[in-house]
């Protein structure tokens, strides 16, 4: 017997790498990768529906829509696990395993609360596109569930800044768990020529699930994909921005001003890739590891805070200085500046004795906490906006560990909105956008109400658990 036919075969199933594509014009195509296992530590996952055999079943059918599934959890929770503080866990409500929902219903989405993780399907041009069927739309809600790990304050504050970082960290989670797979980076870098500001595969988020939502909303995302990390947008306070606007432009919707900090989060990685000692697909691995510990250094660290991209960006280069010495600052602090996230002001102001100085405050900084910890409560009558009683929202207002802030457009550094402005800018954006469920027992005669049978609420007005009143409570992250 030869030594290749004494060892063990290995399992297989197809799967998606990153995304089913789009049709006619990029369409991927299916690989074979081992069985996913998705009881790993500290992020251990689970499937509601039962698993089938490992049978090569192809695209369309149930058994390869979950094993793709399964395999994107199973990269997350790799991705993730090795970069988090010990005893990071799943927000307690979750339970000990994340549970993924495969058809919870008719739609073009996918999201994430407290339960679990949901994916729907639709039917688009005859085309069946299930959300489960693209491992970037898995990775980038089980990001949701990673940063609610590490930070449970952002999922009821009344912030679009801290929405938008979740939305953020979610795309970046996809851009991380696609760099995991060496073919995959060694196409990204085929394709830009070692570039990695341009759009690639791994830029481009969800492909088919944008050029589903195209057919009936051609402005409502990009042009060949869902986002893609790959842009220009520059940072406005989103007290400051329109409630909503195409995908050419910035607003304060979560999905849209999320581009600025993915946006900046892209060039990171290409700076630090580019200061490896070989720029090959064993440099670009290591160049996302070491952004992506960054990050998560930074949102355990970072006070929740208006102007709070700020806050993380500069949270970044301070981690770096403790973890490096400073040797990625210069990529760091040319991709905040370049999108406006920190002023050329804070950006150069964050050196390493000031590093130092601040440092007893970082280091003891971890995960978790309660939902209301560094969270100011504003209250506000309730009858400005239809509603029967005084209404409480949970504005972010932590202290501040730097004194930093974004770029002003004119020069300088913009001041950032006191936390009353943002909690309330929050709030009328929301139901602009017709995003609150307003239960009819707490609605006065001039209630505004969203009646769109197919507008998901993500939030809803709850009696206040603490006190009296109502309070703005969050369902889910769509």
């Amino acid at each position: 017997m030869t030594v290749q036919q004494q060892q063990p075969m290995i399992q297989t199933v197809l799967v998606y790498e990153d995304d089913p594509g789009f049709p006619p014009a990029h369409v991927n195509m299916p690989v074979p990768h081992p069985v996913p296992q998705l009881d790993t530590q500290p992020f251990p996952t689970a499937i509601a529906e039962p698993a089938p055999q490992p049978d090569s079943a192809g695209p369309g059918t149930e058994a390869f829509r979950y094993w793709v599934a399964a395999d994107a959890l199973s990269r997350a929770g790799q991705t993730w696990g090795p970069l988090v503080p010990a005893g990071t866990q799943w927000h307690p409500t979750v339970g000990r395993a994340l549970t993924a929902h495969l058809n919870a219903g008719d739609d073009l989405n996918a999201f994430y609360n407290r339960r679990g993780l949901f994916f729907f399907r639709h039917t688009v041009a005859g085309v069946t596109v299930a959300a489960c069927e693209s491992s970037e739309v898995v990775e980038h809600e089980t990001g949701h569930a990673v940063l609610d790990a590490l930070r449970p304050q952002l999922f009821n504050a009344a912030s679009a800044e801290a929405d938008a970082l979740h939305e953020a960290f979610g795309d970046i989670s996809s851009l991380l768990c696609s760099l995991r797979l060496e073919t995959l980076r060694t196409a990204v870098l085929a394709e830009t020529q070692g570039d990695l500001e341009l759009s690639s595969r791994v830029s481009r988020v969800a492909e088919q699930l944008g050029w589903a939502i195209r057919q009936g909303h051609p402005s409502a995302v990009d042009a060949d994909c869902l986002r893609n990390l790959s842009n220009s947008f520059f940072y406005t306070d989103p007290v400051h921005l329109p409630p909503s606007a195409p995908a050419n432009a910035l607003c304060s919707e979560p999905h849209s001003f999320s581009r600025v900090f993915s946006g900046a989060f892209l060039k990171v990685v290409a700076g630090i890739f580019h200061m490896q000692d070989l720029q090959d697909q064993a440099g670009l691995a290591a160049a996302g590891e070491i952004a992506g510990q960054l990050l998560v250094d930074a949102v355990v660290a970072a006070p929740v805070v208006s102007g709070y991209y700020a806050q993380v960006a500069g949270h970044m280069i301070a981690a770096d200085q403790r973890r490096n010495g400073g040797r990625y600052g210069q990529a760091l602090r040319s991709a905040f500046i370049r999108h406006g996230i920190l002023s050329m002001e804070a950006a150069t102001s964050i050196t390493g004795p000031e590093v130092a100085r601040r440092s007893a405050g970082i280091t003891e900084a971890m995960p978790g906490g309660g939902d209301d910890q560094g969270m100011t409560a504003v209250t506000i009558q309730g009858t400005m906006y239809g509603i029967t009683q005084p209404l409480t929202l949970a504005a972010p207002a932590e202290e501040r560990r730097f004194g930093i802030a974004g770029s002003d457009p004119a020069g300088g550094t913009v001041r950032p909105a006191d936390p009353e402005q943002v909690a309330t800018s929050y709030l009328e954006d929301l139901f602009r956008r017709g995003r609150i469920h307003v239960p009819e027992e707490h609605r006065s005669d001039a209630a505004f109400v969203d009646v769109s049978p197919n507008r998901l609420k993500t939030h809803e007005i709850a009696r206040a658990t603490t006190g009296e009143g109502l309070a703005l409570v969050r369902r889910c992250f769509d």
